[in-house]
């Protein structure tokens, strides 16, 4: 009876221990609904990690909702929309909408720039130039535009450019200039409506991300490094621009400060499938993987990715500690 029980008390054992040690020897493969909110300028390098992250993980549906960053975390943070991955244009709309109620941290992963982008359709397509495209954008009948600064980062990015140009060119009052020559009806609720709006020929010009210049197949002035807000070096003298938008509540603003454009991505405290979204996370920091997407369709990748504090890093999960480090 003593050997009995001894050998019960020792089968109760191994069970718990087997209990315990079971999910971590095996690790349960991703599966599920993954809902991702991102920029709008991501829609293209997503939409092919999305299918090269389900290839690898087959039992993962991912479900992407692009547009303006803004918008898209204002759906998180005030209309309570279900998502389990939040990735913005503007690193600080995540700073400033999402944490720290809705999200703890804040992964910054890749850059870009802004580019005046045109087609052969454009008027002056054939004189414009890296010198003089602001003398166009000002001339009678030109049709240009710009998404929505109070939705999308590339809007008030835009509108940093216009300042920024009048500073670095010396041209008192050139912003004023421009934007008299650019009705209400010009400006979009996202940056990606304008380009077909290109392509069609209803409008000659429209300020995009290089990225989105490259993917698109679109005709683009690069502008000089004072102006781009892609170079981290002049965030001195990108400060020197500030655009007034709206705040988190309905009746309150914000003033958004010129800096180097970086996007940024985190996992929401609300994920109903945390487990994919890391996976998603994971793939997406790899230098082989997503960050090699993003790099061949013109979007320079921060490799590794980057946090700012060591602290944040800490609360990061434990499999993406190996892509990041911690760097301002």
């Amino acid at each position: 009876m003593i050997k009995l029980a001894n050998l019960l008390t020792c089968a109760r054992i191994i069970f718990v221990a087997i209990t315990i040690l079971l999910p971590f020897s095996v690790g349960a493969e991703p599966q599920g609904k993954l809902i991702i909110f991102h920029a709008g300028s991501l829609t293209v390098p997503f939409a092919k990690i999305e299918k090269d992250f389900e290839a690898k993980y087959s039992k993962v549906d991912v479900l992407r909702e692009g547009g303006g960053s803004t918008n898209m975390a204002r759906m998180i943070s005030e209309l309570h929309k279900p998502a389990d991955i939040m990735a913005s244009a503007d690193f600080n709309v995540i700073d400033k909408t999402l944490i720290p109620e809705y999200a703890e941290w804040n992964i910054r992963f890749a850059t870009n720039q802004l580019v005046l982008c045109y087609t052969d359709k454009s008027r002056f397509a054939n004189q414009i130039t890296a010198n003089k495209w602001y003398e166009i954008l000002g001339r009678k009948g030109v049709i240009w535009g710009h998404s929505d600064p109070n939705l999308d980062p590339c809007g008030y990015r835009s509108l940093m450019v216009l300042q920024l140009a009048e500073k670095h060119y010396k041209l008192p009052g050139l912003r004023d200039q421009l934007i008299a020559n650019r009705p209400e009806k010009n400006v979009r609720p996202k940056s990606v409506e304008l380009v077909s709006l290109l392509k069609t020929g209803n409008m000659d010009y429209a300020w995009e991300y290089l990225s989105v210049a490259v993917q698109q197949g679109l005709k683009y002035i690069m502008l000089p490094d004072e102006i781009n807000l892609g170079n981290y070096k002049m965030d001195e003298f990108y400060k020197q621009a500030t655009v007034r938008v709206t705040g988190k509540k309905p009746g309150t603003w914000m003033t958004r400060t010129g800096k180097s454009c970086t996007y940024g991505i985190t996992i929401l405290k609300s994920a109903q499938n945390p487990e994919a979204a890391e996976a998603f996370l994971e793939y997406l920091m790899d230098p082989d993987g997503g960050l090699k997407t993003l790099k061949d369709m013109g979007q320079p990748p921060f490799i590794p990715c980057r946090v700012p504090t060591e602290k944040m890093k800490s609360s990061l999960p434990l499999s993406l500690l190996k892509w990041i480090e911690v760097r301002n």
